[in-house]
């Protein structure tokens, strides 16, 4: 989690609340208290920069 937070420039913090408001930029597997980031999704969406969340298009990285 820690690592695929900082390849979208995000802190640690800021990727565990997109996790809990379902919005993080690719997919997550929450197994028990464990949040893993799917490595596929993750080199997907660096790739492309399109988020896979809820069926969004909209660029990944953009700065909110």
């Amino acid at each position: 989690m820690e690592e695929a937070s900082k390849a979208f420039g995000f802190s640690r913090a800021k990727g565990y609340d997109l996790v809990r408001q379902g919005k993080f930029p690719c997919r997550v597997l929450r197994i028990g208290r464990s949040t893993r980031i799917v490595t596929t999704s993750l080199l997907r969406v660096l790739d492309s920069g399109e988020s896979e969340y809820n069926g969004s298009h909209e660029g990944c990285c953009s700065p909110s």
